[in-house]
């Protein structure tokens, strides 16, 4: 597996951790300012300067650029005009050789948490959602909309994936829950995930395993993650406790997910692809920052992932 870190565009202080910590490869996120055109090359090739000459590979772009996504996910009258930046994207990628994006279909609400203090070991902080405390915005979709708007931008993107050598990699939908308030979500089982995946029988069309996502679906890992094996291009290892209408994130060392053990299963299934950690604790002393990615809870996380990486490298052959 290639063990990597998320990295913002401008360089902070977890650019220095990850790398302190053995990290070689990036998922990294475009600049979103004006300063950045998703369609000049320069500006590409100067973003992947940055993070090449500090010694990070970028392999994964996490998210889809939100001013083109928003638009393709609802369908609205920027529609077609954005896919077609997201395909110049993909040129730009080939030229770059960043070979995987990954996308979601969470239109109106993206990953949601309802809290960030929920107190984990030692009293550090983490996220977390619980239904009963949601309010609902003032936006709608319904489920129909959703698959033919994702219907629309497969057809229209995926010759040009496999043209350009892109990997597509679909992120359920988190959490997992069929309606908040009047916006639908549909990317929340197994079962549509392989609709989804069968819209386009496409090698380059595949998905995120962000795995404690699955758990609360429902879905058993040991079932699903064999099932997807081959569609399987990036894995988020992150860990959880609780179901989908009450949950929160842990150390990773400290959820339901026995985590050396699903590294052993991803092994087992052939799975070679880009990881990182995610959704971390705040910990004693770290101001607070973006909820889930602050330094130092990353820094343990990358700490475990690599140690489990590395003693189970000779048990799977």
């Amino acid at each position: 597996m290639i063990l990597t870190d998320y990295f913002k565009s401008k360089h902070d202080l977890t650019w220095d951790y990850a790398k302190q910590c053995g990290v070689e490869h990036g998922v990294i996120r475009l600049p979103e300012d004006n300063n950045f055109e998703i369609t000049d090359f320069s500006h590409w090739k100067a973003v992947y300067k940055n993070f090449n000459d500090f010694g990070i590979k970028p392999v994964v772009i996490e998210p889809m650029p939100n001013e083109l996504h928003d638009h393709i996910k609802t369908g609205d009258d920027m529609r077609d005009e954005c896919i077609e930046k997201v395909i110049t994207m993909m040129k730009y990628m080939n030229d770059l050789d960043i070979r995987t994006i990954c996308f979601n279909w969470m239109a109106h609400i993206g990953w949601l948490r309802t809290s960030d203090s929920i107190v984990e070991r030692g009293n550090a902080k983490v996220t977390g959602f619980d239904f009963e405390n949601f309010k609902p915005i003032d936006a709608k979709i319904t489920a129909k909309q959703l698959w033919d708007n994702y219907e629309y931008f497969i057809k229209a993107v995926i010759p040009y994936a496999e043209k350009y050598g892109i990997r597509l990699a679909l992120h359920p939908d988190d959490p997992p829950i069929s309606h908040l308030g009047d916006v639908e979500r549909i990317m929340i089982s197994y079962e549509n995930i392989q609709k989804a995946m069968n819209i386009a029988h496409s090698e380059n069309l595949g998905v995120t395993m962000c795995q404690a996502t699955y758990l609360m679906m429902g879905e058993d890992l040991y079932d699903v993650i064999p099932k997807l094996a081959d569609k399987i291009f990036f894995i988020h290892f992150r860990n959880a406790t609780g179901n989908k209408y009450k949950f929160n994130e842990t150390f990773h060392d400290n959820g339901i997910i026995d985590m050396p053990d699903i590294i052993r299963l991803y092994k087992k299934c052939g799975i070679d692809v880009p990881i990182r950690v995610d959704h971390v604790p705040l910990m004693a002393g770290e101001k607070e920052g973006t909820a889930g990615y602050t330094a130092l809870g990353r820094l343990f996380a990358i700490g475990y992932l690599k140690g489990i990486l590395e003693s189970t490298e000779s048990e799977v052959q």
